[in-house]
């Protein structure tokens, strides 16, 4: 996926095919506010004011409690980028806006929106720092319980568009039975596939302040003893021998270091049964010999900057995978999430 500027006209894209656009100055100067324009929109409850009918800049800004002027402002942005129509003094929501953004919306990514306004901008302000030294922020260490909510709603609202996905493509051994989710606070994905296959079980390993979060999560899905936390860390709790089918690792290895990666492949090869399958579900790190894309170079740079590493490429997971005795399986991508894929190993 990339990012392109479109003209809507002839002489916009002549002007582009001529280099005359200084396009250095919308990235420097009009995508920033951009950003923030729609975080803040959605965490002030913008998108529900237009929605329960206040289509007015006026009104918006009452129901809001916000300044009129201001509100005025960052409603010409938002439809200059397609998340509002307006018309004759109106404003309205677009199918956009409906699907992703409101809050009441089964697929909604509103909390991702309003933990990035709350926790992550302020971390972007590290980008300095982290490019001098190459050393993260190793944000789990630092969030407190506040933060650790606001993070557990907006990994749920992130795994919303893939969850589903991830049930259909998974290659599941026949006859599974059991599952390890490692990081899997929310469920979302342990609960998409055990909906799918009733006789499959799944066991949560997350950390303490994820699992006291999540929790309220996973009891809203409704899957009693099928779906279940289990209070651990994946580098010191054991996982027995032979104990799992399937072994999901999503969003978790951006985390880890080299070493760290490899210690818990070896550890998930002991616990998976013959034929069972271990899958590391991430964004990847592109192929430095091929034309770099935006959703993977974007978040290896945001995962190396709040995280340990950044993300990991097809061959480090693959060459991981054959030092701990799996065999590289099949690269599993995400319609619903270009540059997002399964990379799966087998015993």
């Amino acid at each position: 996926m990339q990012l392109r500027v479109f003209p809507e006209n002839l002489l916009e894209w002549l002007a582009l095919r001529l280099n005359l656009v200084p396009l250095p100055l919308l990235h420097a100067q009009v995508l920033p506010v951009v950003s923030r324009a729609v975080l803040e929109a959605t965490d002030r409850g913008i998108f529900e004011a237009i929605a329960q009918g206040h289509t007015t800049a006026q009104a918006v800004a009452e129901a809001c409690q916000l300044h009129v002027q201001a509100t005025t402002q960052l409603l010409g942005v938002l439809t200059s980028v397609k998340y509002l129509r307006f018309q004759k003094g109106h404003y309205s929501l677009t199918r956009m806006t409906r699907k992703w953004v409101l809050r009441e919306s089964k697929d909604t990514v509103r909390d991702l929106a309003v933990y990035n306004n709350r926790v992550v901008w302020p971390w972007l302000e590290r980008m300095g720092k982290y490019l001098e030294t190459g050393e993260g922020l190793q944000y789990h260490e630092h969030l407190n319980a506040e933060e650790w909510a606001l993070y557990q709603k907006a990994m749920h609202g992130g795994a919303i568009s893939e969850a589903g996905e991830f049930a259909r493509k998974v290659p599941l051994p026949k006859n599974a039975t059991h599952m390890l989710d490692i990081g899997g606070a929310h469920g979302l994905h342990s609960v998409a596939l055990c909906r799918k296959y009733p006789r499959l079980r799944s066991v949560i390993l997350d950390l303490p302040g994820a699992v006291a979060q999540a929790a309220p999560l996973l009891a809203a899905q409704g899957m009693g003893e099928r779906v279940q936390h289990q209070v651990g860390n994946i580098l010191t709790t054991e996982l027995g021998e032979s104990t799992y089918d399937l072994v999901l690792m999503s969003s978790v290895a951006h985390h880890l270091t080299e070493a760290q990666n490899r210690e818990v492949t070896q550890k998930v090869a002991r616990a998976l049964r013959p034929g069972g399958v271990f899958i590391i579900n991430e964004f990847l790190r592109p192929d430095p010999a091929a034309k770099p894309e935006l959703v993977g170079s974007s978040t290896d740079l945001f995962f190396g900057l709040t995280s340990t590493s950044g993300n990991w490429s097809i061959e480090e997971i693959h060459d991981w995978y054959r030092a701990a005795g799996l065999k590289p399986y099949e690269v599993l991508g995400y319609q619903a999430i270009p540059g997002r894929y399964q990379v799966v190993g087998k015993k």
